[in-house]
């Protein structure tokens, strides 16, 4: 487990997300729609830091983290990294998604060394990556393993191996962990905690877990589906592990769980005035 005093990352901003929005077309009888997924969603993260996010289903996380790593466009706004307007997908910004998208083919080793290949990397590095992050995640009695051979919470750590070698400046994380039971979970999570601290890598974190969002975040971000933009932000200065129960962390969750609970009941409302049309 993770033994660490809470430390402020660095001051450098390396992602600003400069207002933006997207919006998606549905049909609604007739007449086509638009649902504003994103309205002018601004923030800066800083070098090493941890962030989460949280929100209620529809508020926008996964579109914002495919608009950050290039996998969508913005309707309008900018995404920089390190200064640089980016619009599509590079190394430097790497997505771990549910399912890890691993080749079930290929052993855990040519798992992890498949995109140091892609990119050219010599084949003596290649290995030499893949064992040092193979055995960051602590998998390196399966390094020959096939994938089909793993567990599900096993996957998701050579998905973390794989990302990890290929040196990004920063790691997207969209719910990686939610098909997982909760006590492989809370492994994971410790074990991403000690990885962060290991690699001081940039990680921006959804989730719909907000004892998960609290225990490994150093900022908590709300996105709101009213809005479509950032409620509500909490920092959270405390060292890990961390008390999920101590009255610190219980205030702060009681302050999420109300701002969840607003949108919540407006959609209710919204959609007992549908309804009623």
């Amino acid at each position: 487990m993770i033994v660490s005093k809470y430390k402020q990352s660095s001051n450098s901003i390396i992602l600003q997300v400069k207002e933006v929005s997207k919006a998606f077309s549905y049909a609604n009888g007739q007449a086509s729609k638009n649902h504003i997924v994103l309205n002018n969603v601004s923030m800066d993260i800083k070098e090493s830091e941890f962030v989460t996010i949280v929100g209620s289903s529809g508020c926008g996380k996964s579109t914002l983290l495919n608009i950050i790593a290039g996998l969508d466009n913005p309707d309008s706004g900018i995404i920089s990294v390190k200064g640089e307007h980016k619009t599509s997908t590079d190394p430097g910004r790497l997505v771990i998604f549910q399912e890890g998208a691993l080749f079930p083919w290929l052993t855990v080793s040519e798992n992890v060394e498949f995109g140091l290949k892609m990119a050219g990397i010599a084949k003596d590095k290649q290995r030499e990556a893949a064992n040092r992050f193979i055995d960051m995640v602590q998998l390196s009695r399966f390094a020959d393993s096939y994938i089909y051979q793993l567990s599900g919470g096993m996957k998701q750590r050579v998905a973390i191996a794989r990302a990890l070698a290929m040196d990004p400046d920063i790691l997207l994380m969209d719910e990686p962990f939610a098909a997982l039971d909760m006590q492989t979970r809370d492994m994971l999570n410790n074990q991403l905690l000690e990885i962060h601290e290991a690699t001081k890598k940039t990680i921006l974190f959804v989730t719909h877990n907000i004892n998960e969002a609290l225990s490994l975040g150093d900022r908590v971000i709300v996105l709101s589906p009213r809005l479509g933009n950032i409620k509500r932000e909490f920092g959270i200065g405390l060292p890990r592990p961390r008390d999920i129960g101590s009255p610190e962390i219980t205030v702060i969750k009681r302050q999420i769980l109300n701002a969840l609970e607003e949108d919540f009941q407006f959609a209710r409302r919204e959609t007992r005035a549908e309804t009623a049309q």
